[in-house]
């Protein structure tokens, strides 16, 4: 798996003439969705993003890689999806226009708007630092979808290989303890995967919000 921003973009730019289509677990659990803003972590070249704002949720995408966001932004472009670009993360609020708003920025650093998002959507990335993060950013009755590696994928030839990048077996369902979990399934079918949909609860802020 790349580790620096450079890497990320070169592997990034190779995919960008892929097709690629949602992963499956936001296409599985869609109707079950708050409507609301979404913010999708780590989006790479934006298949999720795309599809939230394709079904009217205004979407703010964050990632590493200038040459993921730039394949977003042209694929929307031609979808006729609004773009905006946000520079950092210090300056983002939650969506309220239809669209995608795009945020280069480093997770590792980040600090995510606290009751700011009704969708929460973190696929194929692992940063366990940002857990009570995600928590406190979904607003209540919000919606966590993750989805990851487990390390069951040692046993498979392709995939990420870092042990530190990868699960624990039932790791994601213990992870946010917070939330009232959804869906939850772990699959060892030429790859491990572990996935995750959680409501926060009504009633539940850590923060006072006005609309």
């Amino acid at each position: 798996m790349p580790s620096s921003e450079a890497e990320w973009d070169a592997k990034h730019s190779l995919a960008a003439k892929e097709a690629e289509a949602p992963t499956g677990i936001l296409t599985e659990l869609w109707p079950l969705l708050p409507t609301g803003a979404a913010l999708d972590l780590a989006c790479g070249r934006g298949r999720n993003a795309i599809f939230l704002a394709e079904h009217g949720r205004p979407v703010t995408a964050v990632d590493w890689s200038a040459a993921a966001l730039a394949i977003l932004e042209e694929r929307a472009q031609n979808l006729k999806i609004p773009v905006r670009r946000i520079r950092g993360m210090e300056k983002v609020r939650q969506a309220t226009r239809l669209g995608i708003d795009l945020v280069q920025a480093d997770l590792e650093r980040a600090e995510l708007e606290v009751n700011g998002y009704f969708v929460i959507l973190c696929v194929q990335y692992l940063q366990r630092s940002l857990f009570t993060q995600i928590c406190r950013a979904l607003r209540p009755g919000g919606m966590l979808l993750f989805e990851t590696y487990t390390k069951a994928q040692l046993d498979f030839s392709s995939g990420p290989r870092d042990p530190a990048h990868l699960l624990d077996r039932g790791e994601l369902r213990r992870a946010f303890p917070e939330l009232q979990t959804v869906f939850y399934r772990e699959l060892r079918a030429e790859q491990g995967i572990a996935s995750l949909a959680a409501r926060k609860p009504q009633g539940s802020s850590h923060a006072q919000w006005e609309d």
